[in-house]
């Protein structure tokens, strides 16, 4: 008879630990939920606000282009060119903005856990190659005011030295910076700084939240 005391006090210790644990496991959900809105909040703020600047700045280099194309010379190609080129490339930054604030809109934080986490790192990975696309344009700010003619005789060869080196150096380092703005370097400091701006200072917060949770799940089942 103690035996079976013993046995059923055992039992229900057990149970009385799985409704604690489920019970921490609920509050700690809530509690990294609050934290993980609290940091998503901003970043509401920060692509809608985007958003309206990114129209605006549409709206300058809009005119400006009408303006260069309507008095066409062979001295603005590069103008129009390069402008053509910028315009389109912040096309694609105001597209970017509209889909990460719907992505920051439409994740369910009562959700499960993985979702969530795959629409944050969704959203971060979408983040990372914005910023990949906005430096693209770095290079066509320097021959924004390049004259075609003079590449022609009478040829002035330090203006065209001086012109070559800067837009080469800002090829070259666009190019590199491309090439090293990946998930893989994550963990760099500099790659952190870069996407702080674009929010991915934030989604690296909601992220770390949301690993607590994994991490308390993890442990929990050991």
């Amino acid at each position: 008879m103690e035996d079976i005391d013993i046995i059923n006090l055992w039992k229900s210790q057990d149970v009385k630990i799985e409704q604690t644990l489920a019970i921490n496991k609920f509050v700690l959900k809530e509690v990294i939920g609050q934290k993980a809105r609290s940091a998503m909040r901003s970043l509401t703020y920060l692509f809608s606000w985007g958003i309206i600047l990114f129209v605006l700045y549409l709206g300058i280099l809009g005119n400006l282009l009408i303006w260069a194309i309507s008095d066409f010379s062979t001295g603005r190609i590069c103008f129009i060119l390069s402008l053509s080129v910028i315009f389109l490339l912040n096309i694609k930054g105001l597209s970017d903005y509209i889909k990460h604030l719907y992505l920051v809109n439409t994740i369910s934080y009562d959700g499960c856990l993985a979702e969530i986490q795959k629409r944050l790192v969704q959203l971060h990975l979408s983040v990372i190659q914005h910023t990949r696309t906005m430096f693209l344009q770095v290079p066509f700010f320097s021959t924004l005011f390049l004259n075609i003619n003079l590449f022609i005789h009478p040829v002035n060869l330090i203006y065209i030295i001086s012109n070559v080196t800067l837009t080469g150096t800002l090829v070259y380092g666009t190019h590199r910076l491309y090439r090293n703005l990946t998930i893989d370097n994550l963990d760099k400091r500099w790659l952190q700084v870069l996407i702080s701006g674009t929010g991915g200072k934030a989604l690296m917060k909601a992220l770390a939240f949301y690993r607590e949770i994994e991490a308390f799940e993890q442990g929990d089942s050991l």
